[in-house]
């Protein structure tokens, strides 16, 4: 548990917009002296998935439920790690071929939390938040559930 009573700071987007990772990372360490450790994570459309050519994904998500449950996983990080500033992007939409998906960014103080929390978010992410994706391959269209490993990975928390 946090054992810090300070509020983390938390900046959760879900859009169709592209984001720059440099201002991200400016986002993060603005006036930010506290904390030793930033780890970012940056999950682009790569042109294959269960070994099938891909050619683009579209995201979709149910808008009065997403962003609440973005703000439950933040919240839900900052009750098992040291955090001051959590952002969670997400796009929607139409994609391209290495288009920007998703961005995760923590700062803590130290690495073993930054880098933990990290992997958490991004493991609930990919089971928890209410996305659903599409994918166009040489086989037609989708629509994709979690696979095992994502949901072994968010298990172990």
């Amino acid at each position: 548990m946090n054992p810090e009573s300070k509020t983390t700071k938390v900046a959760i987007s879900v859009r169709a917009d592209d984001f720059s990772v440099d201002d991200e990372y400016q986002s993060l360490t603005l006036d930010n002296t506290e904390d030793g450790a930033v780890v970012m994570f940056v999950g682009r459309v790569r042109d294959f998935n269960q070994d099938q050519s891909v050619s683009n994904l579209t995201l979709e998500h149910y808008p009065a439920m997403t962003e609440k449950v973005l703000h439950d996983i933040a919240q839900q990080a900052q009750g098992r790690w040291r955090l001051n500033r959590i952002s969670i992007i997400h796009r929607v939409g139409d994609l391209s071929l290495s288009d920007q998906i998703v961005f995760v960014g923590v700062t803590s103080s130290h690495r073993e939390d930054a880098f933990a929390s990290a992997q958490f978010l991004m493991d609930y992410l990919k089971t928890k938040a209410p996305f659903w994706k599409k994918e166009t391959t040489s086989q037609g269209q989708s629509w994709l559930s979690t696979n095992d490993k994502d949901q072994l990975a968010a298990d172990k928390w």
